[in-house]
């Protein structure tokens, strides 16, 4: 395993990660948690991430149990929690999502319940919050690191120049920035962290926790002919996650990606995430596997890697259709 320092930060993390978006309680119970987990951890791996929303808290409260079970020495390991979005659905109140303090602060000690911790290493602004002043965000995650129950927050889905205006602020009042962002980035989805966030890396630093490198499945090829069965795409609710991804355009592309990693004898997948983990402002990709098999098969991201030489990166990038985004300063 390849580790990584979190932007500017001492932090460092496996350059894969183990994430539990849709996967915690919708897709897989406890005993697979715990068997997907042990094998994340016992290769190398020792980033969990989560949120509150992911299943309406029952991921965070299957992740506890399974912590808890294995007892891995605490600081071996880095785990996460997001707040903005609330946890009760349907029945979210004012005030019961957002970035208030009364929010952030909340959903920070319901988090720690849930996982049964008694600290974040990590807790991001799951997206930002136009209705709350910034300088109420930056101030109530210093205020939460100061308290001890969080080490490091970030931001998830901001823009660069919100991201900039948290760094302003904190430094205007002597206090903690945002350390990290979680953006997807996948070979879909390239802007932000190859364009727009260029700035920041150079000027402040920044870590990023990359979400979504397979682009919710649809880079491992196992879309190619169709929606398979309990497949993520073909989950009740994520509709949007089939409208989104599946176009005759984008399955022809993979198409042509699978051909080449055949030639270079990797999967599709793992020369997918091998794709994103060359870029070396990614700190780490989250990975998001229900079977053993799946996990074991990102895992050989690290051994494709070599592979990407600049032929092969032009080759992808002919494949994408898309040329290298070049900076704008």
């Amino acid at each position: 395993m390849e580790y990584r320092r979190m932007g500017k930060t001492g932090l460092q993390l496996s350059v894969l990660s183990f994430g539990s978006w849709v996967t915690f309680h919708k897709q897989i119970e406890d005993t697979t948690a715990d068997e997907l987990m042990g094998i994340a951890y016992d290769n190398g791996i020792n980033f969990f991430d989560n949120a509150e929303v992911y299943a309406l808290g029952e991921s965070e409260k299957m992740m506890g149990r399974v912590l808890k079970k294995k007892g891995w020495d605490r600081t071996s390991y880095v785990i996460s929690s997001k707040a903005f979005f609330g946890w009760r659905g349907k029945e979210n109140k004012p005030n019961q999502t957002g970035l208030s303090r009364k929010h952030l602060v909340e959903a920070c000690n319901e988090a720690l319940q849930r996982l049964q911790t008694d600290y974040l290493d990590l807790y991001f602004c799951h997206r930002p919050d136009k209705n709350v002043p910034i300088e109420e965000v930056v101030w109530t995650m210093n205020h939460l690191i100061q308290q001890g129950k969080v080490l490091y927050w970030g931001t998830s889905e901001w823009s660069g120049v919100e991201i900039m205006e948290a760094h302003r602020v904190a430094q205007q009042y002597g206090l903690i920035g945002p350390a990290m962002e979680q953006p997807q980035y996948n070979l879909f989805e390239r802007e932000k962290l190859e364009k727009e966030y260029l700035p920041i890396f150079k000027n402040v630093g920044l870590g990023t926790t990359i979400w979504s490198p397979l682009a919710s499945g649809l880079l491992t090829g196992k879309y190619n002919t169709g929606i398979p069965e309990n497949s993520r795409l073909g989950l009740e609710g994520f509709d949007w996650l089939k409208d989104r991804w599946m176009a005759e355009e984008k399955i022809n592309k993979v198409k042509s990606l699978s051909g080449l990693a055949n030639r270079l004898g990797v999967t599709t997948a793992s020369l997918s995430i091998a794709w994103c983990i060359k870029n070396p402002n990614v700190t780490t990709a989250i990975l998001g596997a229900t079977r053993k098999e799946q996990l074991l098969d990102n895992l050989k991201a690290l051994d494709a890697l070599p592979k990407l030489t600049s032929e092969v990166m032009t080759e992808i990038d002919d494949i994408m259709q898309t040329k290298p985004v070049q900076p704008e300063y």
